[in-house]
């Protein structure tokens, strides 16, 4: 029934190239991908610390529903990041610490909620990684529809599944693995451009900052030296 499937998961992308993404930040691939990349800043995360990396379960689900999520968490496979689109809606809350500890138990690396989620208080103290929109002590229906391994929204990000997601204390972003050797390596180069300059400023060394005039007066400002 449309609407109400699981459909066939695509082949996931190596694991080797997945962990070539461990300690890439957020920012640095945000920066290589046009900077149009990455979910709003409404979704953040309600862990402890630590990076998310994974592959991409996608689940999508109508506003305050989990039928489809608790599916989900059944077959997931190890490295995977359950991501949920919930159409950002906040009344009810998707998941909380019950399932959570379920997600990782299956060998979930993390799950990413469009949506709400409770328990915040108990995965605040945990390092499973979780990132919703906020949380609320409403629990959530479990009548359906849903769809799993199908492309979602996730704070106006599209993820497809088995795309590779890196989350920080920045945000989401999510990586089509065709596209995930050449973005690493400009993400490093981007990483090794800003170390020259945070030890060239700590050490006291001027940086060159004439492009900020010259962009000035190209835009016609007046006042500039």
């Amino acid at each position: 029934m449309i609407g109400f499937c699981i459909h066939p998961r695509p082949p996931r992308p190596p694991r080797a190239l997945v962990s070539r993404f461990r300690g890439v930040v957020c920012a640095h691939l945000s920066d290589n991908m046009s900077r149009l990349a990455g979910s709003d800043a409404a979704l953040r995360p309600w862990h402890r610390k630590g990076q998310l990396l994974g592959v991409a379960l996608t689940v999508r689900v109508p506003a305050g529903d989990n039928l489809m999520v608790h599916k989900a968490i059944d077959i997931a496979q190890p490295g995977d990041v359950i991501v949920v689109d919930a159409g950002g809606a906040t009344a009810q809350a998707i998941i909380g610490e019950i399932m959570s500890s379920m997600a990782a138990a299956r060998g979930a690396v993390g799950m990413v909620i469009d949506g709400a989620i409770r328990d915040a208080g108990a995965l605040a103290k945990g390092s499973f990684p979780v990132y919703a929109r906020a949380a609320t002590h409403r629990g959530p229906y479990k009548n359906g529809p849903g769809e799993i391994h199908v492309p979602v929204s996730i704070g106006g990000m599209i993820v497809y599944p088995n795309d590779i997601i890196v989350g920080d204390e920045d945000g989401l972003v999510a990586v089509r693995p065709d596209e995930a050797p050449a973005l690493l390596a400009a993400a490093r180069a981007w990483c090794d451009k800003e170390d020259k300059m945070l030890k060239a400023i700590r050490a006291g060394r001027p940086l060159d900052r004439k492009w900020v005039d010259e962009t000035l007066r190209s835009r016609g400002c007046g006042g500039v030296d």
